[in-house]
């Protein structure tokens, strides 16, 4: 994925209350480390979790009104933004849109989903047929990937 290229950490999903707060649906393990969106266009100025998600103020959003108005938008920053990644650690977005292949070099389809269920990620494959199947994120599964592609075993390809 290029550096410049938008990744979304949260989207609106209503106001919260009378002054302008926004309820949030949050992509990121940790919003409050990004204080600018959408190219600059809100600004964080407070950020506290619920259990449902996370009640949000941005500094250009007065009032419930204005909070309304931006239900539905994705809160997005630059790809460049995100922390450096460590060894075997992908960002969910950097894998949407990778061909798939089989230990074989056999195409298989192209990413495009990451979901986890709680066990771990898995991530949705949509074959040339446009079926789709799901394959676990994990080494047994996927000995290797890149910025190009994903290998998927044999033993999970066939699925």
């Amino acid at each position: 994925m290029p550096n410049d290229a938008p990744v979304t950490l949260a989207a609106v999903v209503g106001a919260h209350g009378v002054a302008g707060e926004v309820r949030l649906k949050v992509f990121a393990d940790d919003l409050s480390a990004f204080t600018s969106f959408n190219g600059g266009k809100l600004t964080l100025k407070s950020l506290r979790p619920t259990p449902q998600g996370a009640i949000a103020r941005f500094a250009e959003i007065p009032d419930r009104n204005a909070a309304e108005a931006l239900r539905g938008t994705a809160l997005a920053v630059p790809r460049s933004e995100l922390p450096p990644l460590g060894k075997d650690e992908y960002y969910h977005a950097d894998l949407i849109g990778l061909a798939a292949v089989s230990e074989t070099d056999e195409q298989l389809g192209t990413v495009v989903a990451v979901e986890n269920f709680g066990a771990g990620d898995v991530i949705e494959i949509e074959r040339p047929d446009g079926k789709t199947f799901m394959v676990p994120m994990r080494p047994e599964a996927v000995p290797e990937w890149n910025a190009e592609r994903i290998v998927v075993a044999a033993a999970f390809a066939s699925a």
